[in-house]
């Protein structure tokens, strides 16, 4: 009975199906972590404003006669833009000019009658009363010449302004009134504006963190933050401007609705491609961060506000570790904690693995890499997992 039971065991065991083979590694695509300088830039965008913006305006009543430039030209200090009607300021200069003489006349009349009377007076000849009346009668007299010539003065100054003279050189826009009309009456009329275009300025608001940070760049380039920083304008058709500009003036204060601080930004306009009103963004190196560790913008998987990386050790097992990622770099993120040089990250396969895994490792194919530079956090898209 027993030899039956075993010759049947053993006709089992014949039949029974091997093992199933173990399933190959998961094979997955990894790469070094980078590591390098990486400058950290603040990009601000902007408008441009004239250097200086002038108005021009008629000081005088009168009809405008002549305008005497080409609008949108560029014009120089000095040159005549405007003439207005002389003849009824020119009548008014001749009268002050009569009312002058007449003041003379008097004055000297008056200057007579003290120098008789003087001597009269001191042999009694005529009355001390006389004297004094003769005297008052002189000092008003010198008043009025003094006020006759004023008025002359007044008269010629406004003769003056019929001529309408360019007070700097610049770019002058559209005028306002054409020739032929009544300008002056009761107020000085705006004819057109004059802008000192070259250096143009260049007009941003920052954050008061933003400033600090500005503010700590200009103190470690020795103080002086005008000539220390080279900014770079970027114009509305994404050309680079080729003229570096400087840091200007800052606003005395923090405007308490935005939160802001005005600051104004200088660029060399030696062929006037940029006008008061034009768009832009400006760019200020900040820091440069030495020996940055830099990871592809797919490697990082972000799971409620937390980041994330699967590191590759030297035994091909799989370890996920929380990163804080900071700016963009291109297609990179800089991380500035949870790795370290030396790592190799998973950029594919990351859907494939776990925690703790064995995996196989192979080297990613290299990416195109862009030369825009370091942005701030936001210039640069992730790149989308293949």
């Amino acid at each position: 009975m027993s030899a039956v039971s075993a010759i049947a065991a053993l006709a089992m065991g014949s039949c029974a199906k091997p093992p199933a083979p173990a399933p190959p590694p998961t094979e997955v695509y990894v790469t070094d972590v980078v590591q390098k300088d990486v400058p950290t830039y603040l990009e601000l965008v902007g408008q441009t404003a004239g250097f200086q913006d002038v108005e021009i305006r008629a000081r005088v009543e009168g009809f405008l006669e002549t305008m005497t430039f080409q609008e949108g030209s560029f014009v120089r200090q000095g040159a005549l833009l405007y003439t207005i009607d002389r003849k009824p300021l020119e009548a008014i200069l001749s009268q002050a000019r009569a009312d002058q003489a007449t003041a003379e006349a008097r004055l000297a009349k008056a200057s007579n009658d003290v120098a008789r009377y003087t001597p009269l007076a001191a042999k009694q000849a005529v009355s001390q009363q006389e004297l004094d009346d003769a005297k008052a009668q002189q000092d008003a007299a010198r008043s009025q010449v003094d006020a006759a010539k004023a008025a002359v003065d007044k008269a010629t100054l406004d003769l003056g302004y019929t001529r309408v003279i360019a007070p700097i050189s610049g770019l002058v826009g559209v005028t306002l009134v054409k020739p032929g009309n009544l300008v002056g009456r009761g107020q000085n009329t705006l004819l057109t504006t004059i802008s000192q275009i070259d250096p143009i300025q260049f007009r941003v608001g920052v954050t008061e963190a933003d400033y600090l940070r500005v503010r700590r760049r200009a103190a470690e380039g020795g103080g002086d933050a005008r000539q220390g920083m080279d900014i770079q304008l970027t114009l509305a058709d994404n050309s680079v401007y080729p003229h570096k500009g400087r840091l200007g003036p800052v606003e005395r204060a923090v405007d308490p609705t935005t939160g802001t601080l005005g600051i104004q930004l200088e660029f060399a306009n030696p062929g006037q491609v940029l006008r008061p009103g034009q768009y832009g963004r400006a760019r200020l190196l900040l820091e440069t961060k030495p020996n940055a560790i830099l990871v592809p913008q797919r490697a990082v998987q972000e799971l409620q506000n937390l980041r994330s990386v699967a590191v590759v050790d030297a035994s091909n097992k799989v370890g996920f570790r929380n990163v804080k990622v900071g700016q963009r770099v291109d297609a990179l993120w800089v991380v500035d904690e949870g790795l370290k040089p030396g790592d190799k990250v998973v950029v594919e396969g990351l859907q494939r693995i776990r925690d703790g895994m064995t995996v196989v490792a192979k080297p990613a194919p290299a990416e195109p890499v862009a030369t825009s530079g370091a942005a701030g956090d936001g210039a640069a898209k992730p790149a989308e997992a293949k």
